[in-house]
């Protein structure tokens, strides 16, 4: 029995209700995979609903923008909710449920449990947005837990995040496999993400110093530039050559502990955040 013999996609609010439909999927001996998201779906989600469609045989997605992950002066009551068009996206992408919960059910009023991971969580990202992590990490493990899937899967162009979730399941021991898909990017490089559509014509056009940016720094480093400290200060001098980029940070770390260090001695990413206009960005690319 396939995904194919249930019934179309369907659509659960609670807790109990998705459960009952993943039941009947382990019951069918199906593998299930889940593509936990905000909403908003651009390509980048649709090519993780895709690898999960290729590679499991049961897919879910969830849609909630989790709260806990804002700061207070983020754009969480602005964030994009097209919950009609991110239906449409999962039935053309064949996905087979979709989880849609309220705050109330991730979020019981007595909810007193967080994760946090003490280290990972605290640079980068984590120290320009304090408390972010704690809520990723945390409404993962709820839908992990939820769930239950054997196989989850996360964009790269959240590096920091899927490195995160990687060494929570890893330290936890979850019994899930963290699959990372590559980062999507529109034909002149910029990254997808559903912030994009904050930019105006003028923003998107500076947004682009981004992803040159960490073209320069590869090349930089495969040229055979192992200094990493100038390396860096030629990311921070590459931004600021574009006007209206106000930039957090622009760093080259090692790919696993996203440690800082010195000399090249093994895999590195190339990691930047910044503000145009009033919108975030972050972006990133692997140098190995």
């Amino acid at each position: 029995m396939s995904a194919a013999d249930l019934e179309n996609l369907k659509i659960a609010e609670s807790v109990p209700n998705l459960r009952s439909e993943i039941a009947a999927a382990r019951n069918a001996g199906l593998k299930v995979a889940l593509v936990p998201t905000m909403g908003a779906m651009h390509e980048g989600h649709l090519s993780l609903i895709r690898a999960a469609r290729e590679q499991s045989d049961y897919v879910v997605v969830s849609i909630f923008v989790n709260p806990t992950q804002f700061g207070p002066h983020e754009d969480f009551d602005q964030y994009p909710r097209p919950f009609q068009s991110d239906i449409a996206a999962c039935t053309d992408a064949g996905v087979d449920l979709v989880f849609r919960p309220d705050v109330e059910t991730i979020y019981p009023a007595d909810d007193e449990t967080v994760v946090n991971l003490q280290r990972l969580s605290t640079i980068l990202e984590g120290a320009h947005r304090p408390g972010h992590f704690q809520g990723v990490t945390t409404v993962v493990l709820k839908l992990l837990n939820i769930v239950a899937p054997d196989v989850a899967y996360f964009g790269a162009k959240d590096y920091q995040q899927q490195l995160i979730i990687r060494r929570m399941c890893r330290d936890l021991y979850l019994p899930v496999e963290i699959v990372t898909c590559p980062t999507v990017r529109e034909p002149d490089g910029l990254a997808l993400s559903s912030r994009n559509e904050y930019l105006s014509h003028q923003e998107r056009e500076t947004a682009l110093s981004l992803s040159r940016c960490l073209r320069f720094t590869r090349d930089l480093i495969s040229g055979g530039e192992s200094r990493l400290d100038y390396v860096r200060q030629e990311m921070v001098a590459q931004i600021e050559k574009t006007p209206g980029v106000e930039l957090d940070y622009a760093t080259v770390a090692d790919a696993e502990s996203l440690e800082e260090p010195d000399r090249r001695s093994g895999p590195l990413v190339a990691l930047i955040a910044a503000r145009v206009g009033t919108t975030r960005l972050i972006d990133n690319m692997l140098i190995d």
